[in-house]
């Protein structure tokens, strides 16, 4: 892998995505929760709910934000094209479609992240949190989730330029 994609792939999408990823998914909770005294474990407007929803739709969006602007760059010249495939792990059975993709991603990180996340809750954490801290933890998992995500949508975009 070139020292480019590497960068690329560490600075951009998982530090970037990172704060941009803290930043939107705080300004959604403070505008979801704001009114609440405090955010149930369980419910419609909860944090399971949230912690799953949030697990399937941000690799969705950013499959499909991140997918087109890493192709671009490349077709572009502001990233380089590989020379070669970027790694021998990537799958040749990996979705083309950025829906896909972000579909795949999804649901994996509703099955491997949000799921144990909401199960450690139920066990050990409380049955609520007052909204204030809930927007932290939010935002805090969604960075996170994005710092995992992300890089591997870029990998599969600048594998696929």
């Amino acid at each position: 892998m070139r020292p480019e994609h590497r960068r690329f792939l560490v600075v951009d999408e998982v530090i970037g995505s990172s704060i941009v990823n803290f930043a939107i998914n705080a300004a959604l909770a403070w505008l979801t929760y704001r009114s609440l005294p405090s955010v149930p474990l369980y419910g419609r407007t909860s944090m399971a709910a949230d912690t799953v929803v949030t697990a399937l739709v941000l690799p969705l969006l950013t499959a499909l934000i991140a997918t087109p602007l890493v192709r671009l760059g490349v077709a572009r010249g502001k990233l380089p094209r590989p020379d070669a495939p970027l790694a021998p792990l990537a799958p040749r059975w990996r979705p083309r479609s950025s829906v896909a993709r972000g579909l795949l991603l999804g649901v994996a990180s509703v099955l491997l992240v949000a799921a144990p996340c909401v199960l450690v809750f139920a066990l050990v954490g409380p049955a609520s949190l007052p909204a204030a801290r809930f927007i932290w933890v939010k935002a805090s998992f969604a960075a996170a989730l994005g710092a995992l995500v992300t890089p591997l949508v870029g990998w599969w975009a600048l594998h696929d330029s």
